[in-house]
């Protein structure tokens, strides 16, 4: 694609300071481009086509997920076993799943028997499947257990395969992630929408050669007794969280590490034999975190925060709780041959990614209707962030030409839209990752603080972030 073909600095210039790009580059970016690359284009909004979301009967409280990889034959293994509670009875538990195929479910209520599912009905156009049991679900809480199989795809979204090449010149791949907005449906079954919160407790079986990393920290590594070439690595149970935010590496990387200020274990995971460009953004999040609990006045949650450069990676970047994902050129940095505004956009990305640490992970948009409110801010705040960690900088000085005006530009055409937009049907959701919800929403939040003053807006930031911590919030709670 044209981006990955420009040297990054010709690419980033082209991206915020040059004029639009020619209308091809708008059609292939339109869909797949986050963060960043949202600026090539703003797609024109169809007409809208029904939807429903889920069903308020049945929800999670808390999702046991194996899953086990294969990277050869990229398909992968799934054992679910979720804590639910059924709050109105019914025969039938309605949730999202993608390109996944279930091979048995059952219910179990407490205390009861197990309850065998005898349908699964696929609804593929909207990406939802419909559990049939022979008997009445009674209100209560029990478990729902699925044994799954899928594909690791080439779509570079769900649960899918990355190329990369290893110092000796052999191919391989790597199994990771990219769920935000609608695809941790294809990864497991699950109800794939952000109000719908709950914990994880994520285990892979990998082969022991191989990285695994999830959301949360290692707490147990073990032989897999059926090959003796695999380990199960089981993961620390999450906090409460949206499904869009979980995530999963397994593959081959070095890594540096440090402790931020406040005991965090920082860590930033690179291509085997390039640890050495991942120091920059090392140093960036080790002095990011603290920055954030400070302006926030809210400790960060978890015990770790891992960074990692993937090779294939369709998004600038992904803010998964704990784990964040980049590509490669918005996370690594050569200390002897990048420039200056490298290592700018780096810092700027790693600001932004940490923000939603607070402001989206730990307080999550009710529904993707208010999804300015995670992207806007956090396009702001990024330079507030990079402004304090490197004053040599000046970044204020770039906001105007890279977001201010391009938001502009966007805004002046026919099929500009509000920054706030009713979202249905999930393949609305990515037709407003685009400069209008970015780049006029971190301006409008840019004017708010600015009349507000700094003081008040860190006390109404706290006030936010503590009424509705771990919960969901629309623009009128902010």
């Amino acid at each position: 694609m044209w981006l990955a073909a420009a040297a990054p600095s010709l690419a980033r210039r082209l991206l915020f300071l040059g004029p639009p790009p020619p209308p091809l580059l708008l059609l292939v970016f339109s869909r797949s481009s986050r963060r960043r690359l949202h600026s090539l284009g703003l797609a024109a909004m169809p007409e809208k086509r029904p939807f429903e979301r889920l069903p308020a009967d049945v929800s999670p409280i808390n999702y046991s997920l194996c899953l086990k990889p294969d990277l050869l034959d990229f398909t992968f293994e799934g054992k679910l076993e979720a804590a639910a509670q059924v709050r109105q009875a019914t025969n039938q538990i309605v949730m999202n799943c993608a390109d996944i195929d279930i091979i048995t479910a059952s219910y179990a209520p407490e205390g009861d028997e197990e309850i065998h599912a005898t349908g699964f009905n696929y609804q593929n156009e909207d990406e939802k499947v419909t559990l049939s049991f022979p008997s009445t679900l009674q209100t209560g809480t029990g478990t729902l257990k699925i044994d799954f199989v899928g594909e690791l795809n080439d779509k570079m979204k769900g649960f899918y395969r990355s190329k990369y090449t290893t110092p000796s010149g052999e191919v391989r791949y790597a199994a990771v992630t990219q769920f935000e907005a609608t695809d941790a449906r294809r990864a497991f079954p699950c109800w794939d929408e952000p109000a719908i919160k709950a914990t994880f407790d994520i285990s892979l079986v990998v082969p022991k050669d191989r990285v695994a990393l999830s959301n949360m920290n290692v707490i147990d590594r073990k032989p897999y007794p059926d090959d003796e070439n695999l380990v199960e690595v089981k993961f620390a149970r999450t906090p409460v969280m949206s499904t869009y935010l979980v995530a999963f590496v397994v593959g081959e990387y070095d890594f540096v590490e440090t402790r931020s200020k406040d005991g965090v274990c920082v860590r930033v995971y690179t291509p085997v034999g390039k640890a050495e460009q991942g120091k920059f953004a090392l140093e960036v999040a080790a002095k990011t975190l603290p920055f954030y609990k400070d302006y926030f006045n809210v400790p960060y949650p978890l015990p770790k925060i891992d960074l990692i450069a993937i090779a294939d990676f369709a998004a600038g970047a992904m803010e998964n709780w704990g784990l964040v994902t980049y590509r490669e050129t918005a996370l690594l940095i050569d200390p002897k041959n990048s420039c200056s505004s490298s290592r700018q956009w780096v810092a700027l990305v790693v600001g932004h990614e940490l923000a939603h640490q607070w402001f989206g992970n730990l307080v999550t948009m009710e529904w993707w209707t208010h999804l300015w409110l995670n992207e806007g801010f956090a396009s702001w705040i990024e330079y507030l962030c990079v402004d304090h960690c490197f004053p040599e900088y000046d970044i204020w000085t770039q906001f105007v030409s890279a977001d201010y005006t391009r938001a502009q530009e966007l805004d002046a055409l026919d099929n500009s839209h509000p920054i706030e937009v009713s979202v249905g049907h999930p393949s609305e959701v990515d037709e407003i990752f685009d400069a209008i919800s970015y780049s006029k929403g971190a301006s409008v939040i840019r004017m708010l603080h600015d009349y507000i003053g700094d003081k008040d807006f860190k006390k109404g930031m706290n006030m936010y972030l503590t009424k509705f911590q771990q919960k969901n919030a629309a623009t009128g709670n902010l």
